[in-house]
């Protein structure tokens, strides 16, 4: 059992240099990363600014002396927040300030137990959930000049262990480079370039190993009811025909938000051959992932913890997705930190994906404890 006896919180860069914040439980410590393209929906990151988190978590004494054996127990945290801070729900102290805090506190828990963090989780797990790695940029994502409008371009490995499926992206990655003759980087360690989205599948489907998917992030190119790309302004149909050709095409194995973060019935008309999956749709959201399943519009999601804050959310949310068959992804944001525990969770949690990047010292952080905890099971 765990008995908070230090709490404290800090300012921290994260890899694109801005602040978020670290909180630390006892010996235990865990950040929050930050986004650079948010869904309209998603819980705010702070409370009131970043400051007052971290002065609110730094006097917040009352926590001192509480008992947590289990995840379930993060209701008495959660409990605490709303009373002290007169709030009608925990997350709106904050989603990033939030996720920090619980996922501090069950870092601690773990220590105290002698477990990993994922066994806290679920310690029955064994499986390695498989990587979604980003290997082209485009979108608000980039700098490059006339840059593809699609904000991600995904490898998705198809090697039988996570140490395997990590190669296959090294190798695939460093092999892109040549082929799109470009050696600039995106914040993630995506390579950039002004090819056009056909073009850049065009490269990918020459790869062995690896099949393709796509973050379309279609609401950071929509405007007045038509999504604007490059050399095409297309209607809603025309969107939904467009990437209906290209899954067919490409044989995409994934395609996230192909429409506008509105769209749930447009959503439903995309092919469901591939694994249609929603976040600016569903922003880690229970509400908006019961509706969006309600209406067909998506048979996967992404779940970013620091989307909503609250670890039991995030549980919740998993548990719908598993009654409804609804693969789940665990992803990273833009603006990461070395904390590893996505890991952790995208492994405790079950999911059938994880999203965290190939290159950079940030996303190599996530698949490193992928590898470790893969070794710790065997």
């Amino acid at each position: 059992m765990l008995n908070i006896k230090e709490v404290r919180a800090r300012k921290l860069k994260d890899s694109r240099g801005k602040d978020t914040i670290e909180v630390s439980i006892n010996w235990s410590r865990a950040s929050s990363p930050s986004g650079t393209s948010a869904g309209r929906y998603e819980t705010p990151s702070f409370h009131d600014s970043l400051d007052w988190n971290i002065n609110a978590i730094n006097n917040f004494k009352e926590l001192k002396g509480i008992k947590i054996n289990s995840l379930a127990d993060l209701h008495l945290i959660e409990d605490l927040i709303k009373q002290k801070f007169k709030l009608k729900s925990a997350t709106d102290f904050g989603a990033n300030a939030l996720f920090a805090l619980e996922s501090a506190i069950l870092k601690a828990l773990a220590a105290s137990k002698n477990k990993e963090l994922w066994q806290i989780v679920n310690s029955g797990a064994k499986r390695i959930p498989t990587p979604l790695g980003n290997a082209i940029g485009g979108g608000k994502h980039t700098t490059a000049k006339n840059a593809p409008s699609f904000q991600e371009f995904l490898l998705v490995p198809q090697g039988k262990s996570i140490q395997e499926n990590v190669k296959i992206m090294n190798k695939t990655y460093l092999s892109i480079k040549s082929l799109i003759k470009s050696n600039k980087v995106g914040q993630e360690g995506e390579w950039q370039t002004s090819l056009s989205e056909e073009q850049i599948l065009d490269i990918l489907s020459n790869f062995k190993d690896v099949r393709i998917g796509l973050d379309v992030a279609s609401s950071e190119f929509f405007n007045n009811g038509t999504y604007c790309y490059n050399n095409k302004v297309l209607s809603t149909k025309e969107q939904i025909d467009y990437l209906n050709s290209l899954i067919q095409k490409y044989n995409l194995i994934y395609v996230e938000d192909p429409l506008n973060e509105e769209e749930f019935i447009s959503f439903s008309k995309i092919s469901k051959k591939t694994l249609v999956s929603g976040d600016d749709l569903t922003v880690s959201h229970l509400q908006r992932v019961k509706k969006a399943s309600k209406m067909r519009s998506i048979n996967c999601m992404i779940l970013k913890p620091n989307q909503v804050g609250s670890l039991l959310e995030i549980s919740k949310v998993v548990k719908f997705c598993k009654r409804h068959n609804i693969k789940i992804v665990f992803s990273h944001r833009a603006g990461e930190t070395l904390d590893d525990a996505l890991a952790d969770y995208a492994v405790g949690f079950k999911a059938d994906f994880i999203k965290c990047g190939i290159a950079t010292k940030w996303r190599k952080a996530k698949l490193n404890r992928l590898i470790a905890i893969e070794r710790s099971l065997k």
